[in-house]
């Protein structure tokens, strides 16, 4: 088919040109003298994306689980307890691997469309008298039911708990699209990745480690290799990597955090957010419902739509992708079948939000689904008209 096909899963997203240009170089010598010219200052500039002044960023050739493991595997020990909430897929996935690792998993179940129970949360860390907890686990951005969870609540839990737990967040959908503060949400370890904010192909686990947590790992007892952070600090601190790095990733690195800082960062969240409310308008001009349970869960990355009793959202997006060239997200695990999901993040506007929706309203017309034509894309057009033209002012002034 003609044309270049829509992708609107949510990761991985659209690759900018800059950042395919910037990956499609020769082989370079990665213990080349003038490598830490390049190197260093990228360390620098990544670390602005998580907001942080005192963390160490890691660049770990893996996907976000392997983050997850680092994290694990550098600060804690067999045996530690952790507490995590599991409200979707992914937040589901991380727990699963702290019960693999042979940790201690309190983990408190949520409806799927809700966030972290930050009141749940409080209590058990106020109840821990003996500090058994040894990390929280925080998904910042949940991608299978697009909700997002509030990790400064979870911060104030801990501090009004006087708490001394190391807190872990899982960014991987949220970094460099949904504002964060890692210093001042104390946040110990953020993991994320390069497919999604960052705008690149898969392949980067992008870490950002607090001083405390670096100095966990010297009590730390779990076995770990590949992923030690103390190989990484020998040779980072010098520009280069303890095995042969991926540097054809780390020049799209480049490319991506310069795209995200000249655009600046609070004009990338509010970009985000503008994006993700016209889809939430035409979600609600369709007469359909979102998965994320209320607004203070809504998601500015992704949306997971569910569709009326009866209709399978798998064979919506089968259809969408053979019909219409595009591709939508599917509903993982306990939403399977019942949710699609638009991602709306990374190398997006408004007029690609726009093909996303004509494509996913012309699907379910195409099987029934009882909506309008024209009415979720007009809803859409009109908020985005008022929306960029608000932007567009503020940005002149």
């Amino acid at each position: 088919m003609p044309g270049q096909r829509g992708l609107f899963i949510p990761g991985p997203t659209n690759v900018p040109q800059a950042v395919r240009l910037a990956m499609d170089i020769s082989m370079e010598d990665q213990r080349a003298p003038d490598l830490p010219s390049f190197t260093l200052p990228l360390f620098a500039d990544v670390k602005k994306v998580f907001k942080t002044d005192t963390a160490q960023v890691f660049l770990f050739p893996a996907s976000g689980t392997g983050g997850w493991e680092a994290a694990m595997t550098n600060t804690l020990s067999p045996g530690d307890k952790v507490l995590i909430a599991r409200f979707g897929q992914f937040s589901l996935l991380w727990a699963d691997m702290c019960t693999r690792m042979g940790l201690e998993v309190d983990v408190v179940d949520v409806p799927w469309g809700e966030g972290v129970p930050v009141e749940i949360f409080a209590e058990k860390l106020k109840a821990d008298k003996a500090h058994a907890y040894k990390a929280v686990l925080v998904t910042h951005n949940e991608t299978a039911t697009g909700v997002t969870s509030d990790v400064a609540g979870v911060r104030k839990a801990m501090d009004d708990a006087h708490h001394p737990a190391l807190l872990f967040v899982d960014a991987v959908s949220s970094l460099a699209s949904i504002d964060f503060h890692m210093d001042e949400w104390k946040v110990d370890i953020c993991v994320s990745g390069s497919q999604k904010g960052f705008m690149m192909p898969a392949g980067l686990a992008i870490l950002a480690v607090s001083e405390k947590a670096l100095a966990a790992r010297k009590a730390a007892g779990m076995r770990r290799c590949y992923f030690d952070f103390e190989d990484m600090m020998k040779t980072n601190k010098d520009g280069f990597f303890p095995y042969t790095p991926p540097l054809h990733m780390l020049r799209a690195l480049r490319a991506a955090t310069d795209l995200l800082l000249s655009e600046g960062l609070e004009n990338v969240f509010a970009r985000h957010h503008r994006l993700a409310e016209g889809v939430r308008q035409a979600v609600s001009a369709w007469g359909l419902r979102l998965c994320a349970a209320a607004p203070k869960w809504h998601s500015d990355t992704v949306s997971a739509i569910l569709l009326p009793e009866g209709f399978d959202s798998a064979a919506l997006v089968r259809h969408a992708y053979t019909k219409y060239h595009m591709s939508l997200g599917m509903g993982l695990n306990k939403v399977a079948g019942k949710v699609f999901r638009i991602g709306h993040l990374g190398d997006l506007n408004e007029i690609m939000c726009l093909q996303a929706l004509a494509g996913a309203e012309m699907a379910m017309r195409d099987l029934g689904v009882p909506v309008t034509a024209g009415s979720g894309v007009g809803a859409a057009i009109e908020y985005y008209r008022g929306a960029t033209a608000s932007s567009a002012l503020k940005n002149a002034a």
